[in-house]
């Protein structure tokens, strides 16, 4: 169905957020872009609790890629993440977290994963100004591609997770990517710099092997 549909521009894609009349469509999607099988109650809830930024790229009606994200308090922040912020942030700080992004595959590099990311930045400017610190994720250590939209875009690989996913009964590292945002920033430590050395350089291999 997505052939018979080719922006050109990113004046012909149309931002809207999803609905729970996009379910069928947003499962489909996330079964061809994620290796990672995802609940139904998942995919209701993202269609239709507020407390996701659920939005959606579309063209003549189609959906061409989303983004679902969720602005929260820094208590609320992954165990496995918890030294995302400096301690000295109040508890009131607020981070975001990106949940999934995707563009269909035929349209992708054609700037709708930014134009999503973009309006994720937006949300946040308008809602939690300045309080919220960071927009963080998690992915494969294998995904190549997606770590190179983020690191172009100036997220920083953060924390080596091993064994994070499970996929299909098989255990796969993650990574950690964070974006810091008006003024948030990690705890200071000596050792904070070197570790994230050695965090680049296994990330280096990976991509050499």
């Amino acid at each position: 169905m997505t052939e018979e549909v080719t922006p050109t521009t990113l004046r012909e894609i149309k931002l809207r957020f999803l609905c729970q009349d996009d379910i069928d469509t947003v499962k489909r999607l996330c079964r061809e872009w994620f290796p990672i099988e995802y609940p139904d109650s998942w995919y209701r809830d993202i269609t239709s609790n507020k407390k996701f930024f659920s939005l959606a790229a579309t063209c003549k009606g189609i959906i061409m890629g989303m983004i679902v994200a969720e602005v929260k308090s820094r208590t609320k922040i992954h165990k496995e993440d918890g030294d995302i912020l400096a301690s000295g942030f109040p508890v009131d700080t607020q981070v975001a977290y990106i949940l999934s992004l995707g563009v269909v595959k035929d349209f992708r590099n054609r700037g709708i994963g930014s134009l999503l990311l973009d309006s994720l930045k937006d949300h946040i400017s308008s809602t939690a100004q300045d309080h919220c610190k960071a927009i963080y994720l998690h992915v494969l250590t294998t995904n190549n591609a997606a770590i190179s939209f983020y690191e172009n875009r100036d997220f920083k690989q953060h924390h080596y997770l091993p064994y994070y996913y499970s996929i299909q009964g098989v255990l796969k590292d993650g990574f950690t990517y964070v974006l810091y945002l008006n003024g948030g920033h990690p705890p200071w430590t000596i050792l904070y710099p070197f570790s994230l050395s050695i965090t680049y350089l296994f990330n280096d291999l990976q991509r050499q092997t």
